[in-house]
């Protein structure tokens, strides 16, 4: 931040400009950081916590980006804090394939979803796309969601 006033000031940059700049730079921020990106580090078999979102209701629905070591046998969703019907899950993998996943049902705080196979030999994922809407005996209060992959 200092070195962008800094190189503004030098550059004899009005104060408009400045705010422009400043804003383009905060805009873009929020724009790169609006998909939850989680990184994935080790082999070891087992569950690992893929990545976690929370569900606002603005919205119908969410991405969670994975990075690093990220070759699953399967996937599952456990929902806190408050129910959610969930609709459905479009996995993507860094083959560019993608597998459309139909869940359809509701889930209150603390439950979670079956264990999800994922098809092929290319398990390599590249993102989560979580489509859901407000459960019926909501109080529109925010869920939160965990994604977990199994190695």
């Amino acid at each position: 931040m200092e070195w962008s006033l800094l190189y503004c000031a030098q550059n004899n940059y009005t104060m408009k400009q400045m705010l422009f700049f400043l804003t383009g730079a905060t805009l873009s921020f929020n724009i790169a950081t609006a998909q939850k990106t989680e990184v994935v580090t080790g082999r070891k078999p087992g569950w690992h916590k893929i990545g976690e979102t929370v569900v606002n209701f603005k919205t119908d629905r969410d991405a969670i980006v994975v990075l690093g070591e990220d070759k699953f046998k399967a996937i599952q969703i456990v929902v806190t804090d408050a129910p959610i019907r969930l609709e459905d899950l479009k996995v993507f993998y860094e083959n560019d394939s993608t597998e459309d996943l139909h869940v359809r049902a509701d889930f209150k705080p603390n439950e979670k979803t079956r264990i999800i196979d994922l098809k092929g030999k290319d398990r390599n994922l590249k993102r989560v796309v979580l489509v859901y809407k407000n459960a019926k005996d909501s109080k529109l209060e925010n869920a939160h969601i965990e994604l977990y992959g199994l190695k």
